[in-house]
């Protein structure tokens, strides 16, 4: 019924499946034999958590000639980790400017807080830098606009962390949807998980001063003036809204990405939203536990976002339904209802760091050909916009008229604000 194999759909696959179950030593030998000339040099900016040696920095191990971080002991974590792995060493810096500056490096990778994002990754376009910015991309929608216009006006490329646009499960889902497995899809539904802060944090501190040598203050940057708190930083930034949306823009970022990808959407995005959200009951970080929030595009389908307390990974992800069925996909595999729509496809082995590792090499080879990237700036744009929408719904109670052509709320001046944010200063955007 639907003539999918393995094979013709890797081939299909941007990447061609070239590293479909390599593992991260096996990656960084794969890079080894590549000559200097040819190599992408990288500077790291943030280097700890999402960037560091647990993540991002052993994807693009061979790869690092800087790093840089606020926090001297992610950097000296980092140092040590890239001389024992790769036999390498690298400028290290707290001030990405100087990574901007050097003419030895030709990328930089940005996983930092995203209040930072928008005007990083536009410094970073005007030095002559191609750029892998982490999700979720923006702060605020209107971030987004301006980071484009700079990676076309300085022929930049600039991938989005979105590393499940490289997933073979995922890339199999939007090409079966494509081709019709489930028919006319009139609904979809996402699953998020619910904020870790507890996990993570255990329970509130006191506001303090903050560690000698650390730059609270540009760590904020264009957020507004704080106490010190170690509570709002590192990892636990993601669930204060000066800094990040919670778990809507961190996994919104992932599901509601497919999901417009699913679609048809990545150029677009819905014409209503609205929602509601539950906060933690003692207020210890601010964006909600649990949310619902209801889409709808102009050909009338419906997206429904949930986030859910104590979500498993085999929970999380995004649903399709249509007439005939339908399908849902995760990190890990693809679910059918009834089952039977998948028996003429074969599955490709999925490895939990194969996504990871297929985003940054497509990175790596467009920012050699010049070519689009799987999750370029402008998709990354569109899907971190879906997100917002969802939160600005729920934080002003209110419904949401959107139109994705002018990326403009209708008729909604005061929803309108939430749509920007101040810098403060001397922080600008670009």
């Amino acid at each position: 019924m639907f003539p999918v194999s393995r094979r013709s759909f890797l081939t299909k696959s941007s990447l061609g499946g070239l590293f479909l179950g390599i593992s991260a030593k096996s990656y960084r030998a794969t890079f080894a034999g590549e000559s200097p000339s040819e190599r992408v040099r990288v500077g790291m900016i943030g280097v700890g958590n999402q960037g560091g040696p647990k993540n991002n920095m052993k994807y693009f191990l061979k790869n690092i000639v800087a790093l840089c971080d606020l926090d001297k002991n992610y950097l000296s974590e980092a140092s040590d980790f890239l001389q024992k792995q790769a036999n390498l060493s690298a400028m290290m810096t707290d001030d990405y400017r100087r990574l901007l500056d050097a003419k030895d490096i030709d990328a930089v990778v940005v996983t930092v807080p995203d209040q930072w994002h928008a005007t990083m990754t536009i410094e970073a376009c005007k030095a002559g830098k191609d750029v892998y910015c982490e999700k979720p991309l923006t702060l605020v929608i209107n971030e987004g606009k301006p980071m484009i216009e700079a990676a076309s006006k300085h022929g930049r490329v600039v991938q989005t962390g979105t590393m499940q646009r490289s997933g073979e499960e995922f890339k199999l889902a939007v090409e079966l949807l494509k081709n019709g497995i489930v028919g006319k899809v009139s609904a979809v539904n996402v699953t998020l998980p619910s904020p870790n802060w507890i996990a993570r944090a255990g329970k509130p501190v006191p506001d303090s001063t903050p560690p000698v040598g650390f730059d609270y203050n540009r760590w904020l940057g264009p957020a507004p003036m704080r106490p010190y708190n170690i509570n709002r930083l590192h990892y636990l930034f993601r669930f204060f809204w000066d800094y990040s949306g919670g778990q809507q823009t961190n996994f919104g970022a992932h599901h509601l990405d497919i999901a417009q990808w699913g679609l048809g959407m990545d150029e677009s995005g819905p014409v209503s939203v609205e929602g509601s959200g539950v906060t933690n009951p003692d207020g210890w970080y601010e964006t909600p536990d649990t949310t619902e929030i209801k889409y709808i595009y102009a050909n009338g389908v419906t997206m429904t976002c949930r986030q859910k307390l104590d979500t498993k990974n085999t929970d999380q992800g995004t649903e399709f339904i249509g007439d005939k069925g339908s399908l849902f996909v995760y990190r890990g595999g693809i679910v059918t209802n009834p089952k039977e729509l998948l028996k003429d496809v074969e599955m490709p082995k999925i490895v939990g760091s194969n996504a990871n590792i297929s985003h940054v090499n497509n990175f790596f080879d467009c920012v050699k050909s010049r070519k689009t990237p799987a999750a370029d700036i402008r998709i990354g744009h569109r899907s971190a916009t879906v997100c917002h929408l969802g939160n600005i719904a729920i934080r002003t109670n209110k419904k949401i008229t959107w139109d994705p052509k002018s990326e403009t709320i209708v008729g909604d001046s005061e929803a309108s604000k939430w749509l920007t944010k101040e810098y403060r200063k001397p922080w600008s955007l670009g």
